[in-house]
């Protein structure tokens, strides 16, 4: 699974590291995505490039994932995230039962759950892509 800034990175940017991790997730994992990472990643980019709407549309229609829903969020079952915000990407990525959570979100940094392993980018590199 991966975050909202991961997807939006790589629209943005094509030729990104984040780019290129993306790639190699979709090329050798199944990669799933919470309907709660693809609406916030259509709000972003209507509020911050509505010029770009064309082609995050084309790409989200282009990248294979498979799609998680979570309809309800019980805060208590979670471990306490800085920003609330981001609790929905974490309580998905648990839920769903992911092995990964690739975010460049510092707020993340902090939560230590076996499962999913939450990895940045930089570190996702060094890690499977050898």
């Amino acid at each position: 699974m991966v975050d909202a800034n991961i997807l939006i990175s790589a629209i943005l940017f094509p030729q990104s590291t984040v780019t290129k991790v993306l790639r190699h997730i979709v090329s050798n994992h199944l990669l799933m995505l919470s309907q709660y990472t693809i609406d916030e990643t259509k709000k972003v980019f209507t509020k911050k490039f509505p010029h770009r709407i064309d082609e995050m549309d084309k790409f989200m229609e282009k990248i294979p994932y498979k799609l998680f829903i979570l309809n309800e969020i019980d805060n208590e079952k979670y471990p306490n995230i800085r920003d609330i915000d981001d609790l929905p990407v974490l309580a998905n990525a648990i839920e769903s039962n992911v092995d990964l959570l690739v975010t460049g979100d510092k707020d993340f940094d902090e939560i230590m759950i076996k499962k999913p392993k939450i990895v940045k980018p930089r570190k996702y590199i060094d890690e499977y892509m050898k």
